[in-house]
């Protein structure tokens, strides 16, 4: 069994509260932080310590997680006023969160200069994922840093090294995302047009999961979440669009044009401009059925 440590959590929200919960059933001590204090009460009735600040969960723990929702938000918790950066104990920052690669870098530099080291690990997998500890967790970290966390990774999911850069494993969790999000939106108008040409949607989704065209939609989210009409995948829409606005904005900066990027990212927008930012990302197929009939998203 992996040596039980005293670990900082950041953020125990969708993800990573099935994270810490994980963790802390493995035998570790977790020292919880969020501003949802439902989400820590969670997970204080089965052993975490709330802390009552960023900064107390920094002068606590040598490995601190965040899993956060925004770059701006990482960027103010990591390097704020009462960031981690001021944490007497933290050595290990790991973050889990799809933030950006350059977001990610700016905290590591700013860490790196207190002496802090920075572990860049976005996941993949969603919520159900984090509960079955299932998730695939790309890491890019120095050496050193990867071997101090490596056993708690095996915790929840299984880690690939991306690089030894941060910032490496948020470009591939965001080209991962991107290719999610945009096989889920071309799945949707196929699966409306079958609809519309009389095809029964199981004999579709079994024939495109035995040919050619499946995708993670047609094999986990259609089956799932569309065909019995649930729509509970567990991911906003907001989402979404902030992972694909990343993507695409992290592939123009490397000369990339992002042709189908860019059109696909527009779908999702004016999905959440269309009262779609809090609903679930799948979704969207009942935008592409409204507009397929010329009219907006109505319950």
């Amino acid at each position: 069994m992996a040596e039980r440590k005293l670990i900082g959590f950041i953020g125990v929200g969708v993800m990573g509260r099935p994270i810490a919960r994980r963790l802390i059933e493995a035998g570790h001590t977790l020292v919880v932080f969020d501003r949802d204090d439902q989400a820590m009460a969670e997970l204080a009735a089965i052993g975490a310590r709330v802390a009552k600040s960023v900064r107390e969960v920094a002068d606590t723990a040598t490995i601190v997680f965040t899993s956060l929702p925004t770059p701006a938000i990482f960027k103010e918790v990591a390097l704020g006023a009462d960031g981690i950066v001021h944490g007497e104990t933290v050595k290990v920052l790991v973050d889990l969160s799809t933030v950006g690669s350059r977001a990610e870098q700016e905290v590591a530099a700013g860490l790196l200069a207190k002496g802090i080291e920075t572990v860049d690990a976005p996941v993949s997998g969603g919520a159900a994922g984090a509960q079955k500890g299932t998730l695939a967790v790309m890491a890019a970290g120095t050496p050193a840093a990867l071997d101090q966390v490596r056993e708690l990774f095996d915790v929840f999911g299984k880690v690939f090294v991306v690089g030894e850069k941060a910032g490496q494993a948020q470009l591939l969790k965001l080209l991962n995302n991107m290719l999610s999000s945009t096989a889920f939106a071309i799945t949707s108008e196929a699966y409306v047009a079958a609809l519309k040409g009389g095809i029964d949607p199981e004999v579709m989704m079994a024939v495109i999961n035995a040919g050619s065209g499946k995708n993670g939609a047609t094999l986990d989210k259609f089956p799932k979440q569309v065909l019995p009409r649930t729509f509970d995948f567990g991911f906003p829409i907001s989402s979404v669009c902030k992972d694909i606005g990343l993507a695409v904005d992290e592939c123009q900066a490397l000369g990339v044009p992002m042709w189908v990027g860019n059109t696909v990212r527009q779908i999702w927008n004016i999905a959440a401009m269309q009262d779609g930012k809090a609903r679930d990302m799948t979704e969207l197929v009942r935008y592409v059925e409204s507009w397929s009939e010329g009219k907006g998203l109505t319950d």
